[in-house]
């Protein structure tokens, strides 16, 4: 009858040790996930402000070739969206890349 005890003791402590091992790494990468939040959130902030910025910058386009926006106004728009674009990829480029070719913004 003892032996009986120590085998469901040992069967019961080789159970929880197959847990701790089979649900350890799942535990370790939900913590790691949970640090990385916030800045998955700073990239995502900055994701949307581009879409927003080309956009913006689309629909100036847009407006002045159909006659909407004057040339003036154009100009004096369209500088400060094409350097918000430039800033925000600028910021999601990781850090020390630099692009492969230079691409003129003011072009």
């Amino acid at each position: 009858m003892t032996l009986e005890l120590v085998g469901l003791a040992l069967g019961a402590a080789l159970a929880a040790l197959a847990v701790v091992f089979v649900a350890g790494p799942l535990l370790r990468e939900s913590a790691r996930g949970e640090r990385r939040a916030p800045a998955d959130d700073a990239h995502v902030r900055l994701l949307e402000q581009r879409d927003r910025a080309l956009a913006a910058l689309k629909e100036l386009e847009f407006d002045h070739r159909t006659g909407k926006v004057s040339d003036a106004d154009y100009r004096a728009l369209v500088g400060p969206l094409r350097r918000e674009v430039a800033g925000v990829l600028q910021a999601l480029r990781p850090s020390g890349k630099r692009p492969k070719r230079e691409v003129d913004v003011h072009a």
